[in-house]
């Protein structure tokens, strides 16, 4: 669902009201917060969805790293896991459910997250993912906002996994660019938060999923008096990705979210270059704020585990736009 209806559909729900509710979707943060002790604090979150690529298998992993993101952009520590699932019984062989299980299963293991039950539905169209619960302190909380004047922006995955899978259901993607995508997708961001612990301070943290690149950016400038200058010739993008967007092959999705988008982003970039920064993407890395020393530590111990992460722009003071996309 987009932003855009999903704000509308949320805004008028009653709440209870709780002291120890740390972090809500009124931020539009990836994960819930929740304090139980003074150290203790569990983050919460649940995502599911349609398969993206033809393997049963690979599906599941994609699925449940997913999930995990969402923990890991809060600066937490998954813990448990919740399968979520639907499936046509009637229609589809249960053998092809086992191999997405198994795939989710094999990737919480990775994780090392317990795996506590879930629950089925039967539904006309196969539908997975997870409902994670993890732990934090509620001090070393990582939330969308926070960065400032001066931070850069690091990105610590390629971009394109929206248009890859958009060409994979129009029988387009080749093996090759189904292969780089799903490797992607399927990459725990485990690594890319514990070198960020490890590094020091970091001033805002998001993962890039449903709403696109713009979408979740938007979200991390948030209401504070600053403008992200993102430089495109910075990103890195999957084979084929762009390819396919100069071609026009762009999901509904990222329509939706060019509209949501639109009044708070000054596009300076080709019409191609804008469609694919909107385009929802599936398990896509960790964008996350730190001043430039601790970004230059970063991205040194990234490269000692020869794990991808490069600089994508910057926080200036603020301007008639809160995204710059140059």
């Amino acid at each position: 669902m987009g932003p855009g209806v999903l704000s509308e559909v949320l805004k008028d729900l009653s709440r209870f009201e709780d002291p120890a509710v740390l972090v809500c979707g009124d931020t539009y943060d990836d994960a819930g917060v929740y304090q139980l002790t003074e150290d203790i604090a569990l983050v919460q979150t649940v995502d599911f969805f349609t398969p993206m690529v033809d393997d049963p298998y690979m599906f599941g992993k994609i699925a449940v790293a997913n999930g995990l993101s969402d923990v890991y952009a809060m600066g937490g520590i998954p813990k448990t896991a919740l399968n979520v699932v639907t499936f046509p019984v009637d229609c589809l062989d249960v053998s092809i459910l086992g191999d997405i299980l198994k795939g989710g299963a094999d990737k919480l293991k990775e994780a090392e997250v317990s795996l506590l039950g879930g629950h089925t539905v039967e539904d006309d169209e196969p539908k997975y993912g997870v409902s994670v619960t993890g732990i934090v302190h509620p001090k070393g909380i990582w939330t969308n906002e926070g960065a400032a004047v001066g931070d850069v922006l690091i990105l610590t995955k390629p971009l394109g996994t929206g248009l890859i899978t958009t060409a994979i259901k129009g029988e387009l993607a080749t093996t090759e660019e189904i292969n780089e995508a799903s490797q992607s997708m399927e990459t725990l961001n485990k690594l890319a938060a514990e070198v960020a612990h490890k590094v020091g301070q970091v001033h805002g943290c998001t993962d890039i999923t449903g709403f696109g690149f713009t979408g979740h950016l938007l979200e991390m400038v948030g209401t504070a008096s600053i403008s992200f200058l993102i430089d495109s010739k910075k990103l890195n993008f999957l084979q084929g990705a762009l390819e396919y967007a100069k071609m026009g092959l762009i999901p509904k999705g990222a329509e939706n979210n060019r509209r949501f988008v639109n009044d708070r982003v000054d596009f300076k970039v080709e019409e191609y270059m804008e469609m694919t920064l909107v385009t929802p993407e599936t398990s896509g890395g960790l964008v996350l704020a730190f001043n430039k020393n601790q970004a230059e530590d970063y991205l040194k111990e990234m490269q000692k585990r020869n794990q991808l992460a490069y600089v994508i722009g910057e926080i200036i003071p603020e301007r008639t736009k809160k995204l710059i996309i140059k």
